[in-house]
């Protein structure tokens, strides 16, 4: 027993030749490495004690023979060593939850209850007494502790195959068709007015969500299969984080702009005649700071402690436990509840207007609007189901699980992210017209760029 000595490494001669049964460590919070070579005499270890220590491993020889593992509060301790490599454990106190998923699996469990059965059959135990002595002393159930929570259950990031393959084709969709979108209103040279202005926002925005998507697609690659082993590192580290910070800032500078363009064109429409009231470039220049600004700073709350991150294994700010975090999701849900809201009386509004016999309005921003109104209402729908859901959890009445919850992140949540470019940009004719001319431009599809070149002089 050497509990709270003060030891900051147990060295590679310390107990050779010792017969130890049970060693506690406990409250050695300086202590952050055991030499490999400590028992190599002495096996006899069956209990260890390293709860409040600074360990980040364990030797593997020690641990054929331990029948309790206690590591309680052992917050350094984030990877565990193969589960295979527990031959004779029976009761394990852990700091992370993730870590009792190996000795849970479903099949892990299934296996080892069929190896029970078969321990415990009198005609196994009379006929195959070579089977009893090599296997039944070394497939007894592992009672762990923390289990697994709601909002972590024992499973990959994305648990289906074809949750999976699907994640990766909207990733590469989001990325692919936003950049393409920014690289050609960008690029072109036609004057940049306020709707371009605004869309090239948009597509920022959605180009954000593809990183993230990306960045979560990636992880759940590299640690398919050990997920448990993980999730400490990558829910605590620099990586959650930073894809945390994607995706809330994606998700509001999008609802932000979405407002915005919508907003521009029931001004545009219903102020027709009114230059003197036109909104200039100068204008949703402050409008977009303003949306920046806003989406900053809801994406970095989690980062300092309001909300955080690291609850789930897809970044999103579902800790809820204190009163400043519930304030800041429920706001955030108030505020794209509000913008749906806004979104759907000015495109009433604008219905309304272009309805009317006696209004006078340019044919251009008639059509425009209808391709907004489509634009906007396939966002807005895509991201109800979300809002009913995280106002449910955020208000501590969850109606589904996180497991389910992956399933509205990958089919609802970025949906829009890869449809936007095709919404808005790629089935329109101007977009095609400008994207021939940029293209032009490095040599390339000249033919069409000149049919485009004589179209326009034929309208001037």
């Amino acid at each position: 027993m050497l509990p709270r000595n003060g030891i900051k490494e147990v060295a590679s001669d310390a107990f050779n030749g010792t017969k130890i049964g049970r060693l506690s460590l406990k409250g050695n919070k300086q202590l952050t490495h055991i030499n490999h070579n400590a028992f190599v005499v002495s096996n006899e270890l069956e209990i260890l004690d390293i709860s409040n220590t600074a360990l980040r491993s364990l030797p593997h020889h020690i641990l054929g023979g331990l029948r309790e593992l206690i590591a309680e509060s052992a917050h350094n301790l984030k990877k565990l060593p193969d589960v295979e490599l527990f031959t004779k454990l029976q009761r394990a106190n852990l700091t992370y939850p993730s870590h009792c998923c190996p000795f849970t699996d479903s099949q892990i469990h299934i296996n080892r209850s069929r190896i029970e059965i078969l321990c415990s059959d009198p005609i196994t135990r009379e006929n195959i007494s070579k089977f009893l002595n090599l296997n039944c002393p070394n497939f007894t159930l592992v009672t762990c502790t923390p289990t697994q929570d709601e909002f972590n259950p024992c499973e990959d990031i994305m648990t289906a195959v074809p949750l999976r393959a699907l994640m990766w084709i909207i990733s590469v969709l989001a990325l692919v068709g936003n950049a393409a979108v920014l690289l050609v209103l960008l690029g072109s040279r036609s004057k940049l007015t306020v709707p371009r202005f605004l869309m090239c926002h948009l597509a920022f925005s959605d180009l954000c969500m593809g990183i993230y998507l990306i960045i979560i697609a990636m992880v759940d690659m590299l640690t398919r299969g050990l997920y448990y082993n993980s999730a400490i590192d990558w829910q605590t580290g620099l990586g959650c984080s930073v894809a945390g910070f994607f995706t809330v800032f994606a998700s509001e500078l999008s609802v932000f702009t979405l407002t915005a363009i919508t907003l521009e064109r029931w001004h545009t429409i219903t102020h027709a005649l009114r230059l003197d009231r036109k909104l200039r470039l100068r204008h949703a220049c402050v409008v977009m700071t303003a949306g920046w600004i806003f989406s900053s700073i809801a994406a970095l709350l989690p980062t300092v402690g309001v909300s955080s991150y690291g609850k789930v294994s897809i970044c999103l700010p579902m800790d809820v436990e204190s009163p400043m975090a519930q304030v800041y999701v429920v706001s955030l849900l108030l505020f794209n509840i509000l913008a749906f809201f806004c979104v759907c009386g000015c495109y009433l509004s604008i219905y309304l207007t272009v309805r009317n016999p006696s209004s006078v309005h340019a044919h251009a921003d008639t059509r425009v609007a209808k391709r907004m109104a489509v634009l906007i209402f396939t966002d807005f729908v895509c991201m109800a189901p979300i809002s009913v859901f995280a106002v449910s959890a955020a208000l501590k009445l969850p109606l589904i699980t996180v497991s389910d919850a992956k399933l509205l992140l990958v089919l609802f949540y970025p949906i829009n992210s890869c449809s936007n470019p095709f919404l808005y940009a790629f089935f329109t004719h101007t977009f095609r017209r400008d994207f021939f001319l940029l293209t032009a431009r490095f040599g390339l599809f000249k033919t069409r760029a000149q049919i485009y070149r004589t179209e326009s002089s034929s309208c001037q």
